[in-house]
């Protein structure tokens, strides 16, 4: 019997039963566009865990691509002190075959590099070690 880890959340959506979950779920960000000046807008996040105080965005992308000024700029900004750190992962989000991944720590962008979903979950449990020995718990 394989088990699943307590922390299994599968997507119980079912397009076929369901809808399209883009169009019936999925919040319009773009009605939002005129709170913001210029170019700025939400962006949506692929996947966000706390651990201790400290915060891993994950950022899937079908392949290896350069990111957006904008986005590119969010974040830097939000990994500075690294409270908040960011796992890129290029990859098939239907097969969850890996290709490549990269991040933001710190500020800085670590460029990519070949990957499989095997090192991506071994980069994640480093990140799990280090967020619990460096906890900012109340503040």
């Amino acid at each position: 019997m394989n088990a699943k880890p307590l922390g299994w959340n599968p997507l119980r959506w079912e397009c076929e039963r369901d809808g399209c979950f883009n169009k019936l779920k999925r919040p319009k960000i773009e009605q939002f566009a005129e709170c913001f000046p210029g170019k700025i807008n939400f962006s949506d996040v692929d996947g966000i865990v706390e651990i201790s105080g400290n915060a891993l965005l994950m950022e899937w992308k079908p392949d290896v691509i350069e990111f957006s000024k904008g986005q590119r700029i969010m974040y830097e900004r939000l990994t500075v002190g690294r409270r908040f750190s960011v796992l890129c992962i290029a990859g098939n989000a239907e097969t969850m075959i890996v290709s490549h991944q990269s991040g933001f720590v710190d500020g800085r962008f670590r460029q990519w590099k070949p990957a499989t979903l095997g090192g991506v979950k071994t980069a994640i449990r480093g990140w799990v070690i280090w967020a619990r020995k460096h906890p900012r718990l109340g503040g």
